[in-house]
């Protein structure tokens, strides 16, 4: 059984990745963000893919550098 809360909790940090919370949880991404999606409201959701998006962007960058 999934713990909501947990999902909630995890996607919700900016330390914890799609991999972590699969290897923690043993949900892929599609999952996570339908579990947010189902569970947020509308305006948090939006914030939440918003700063994933953010957080994605500014590791990707980070990891370019040499």
């Amino acid at each position: 059984m999934i713990n909501i809360n947990e999902v909630i909790e995890m996607a919700w940090s900016d330390d914890v990745t799609f991999s972590d919370i699969e290897k923690e949880i043993g949900i892929k991404e599609p999952e996570v963000k339908r579990i947010m999606q189902a569970n947020l409201k509308p305006s948090s959701y939006k914030l939440w893919r918003k700063r994933v998006r953010w957080i994605k962007e500014k590791k990707k960058k980070s990891n370019n550098f040499p």
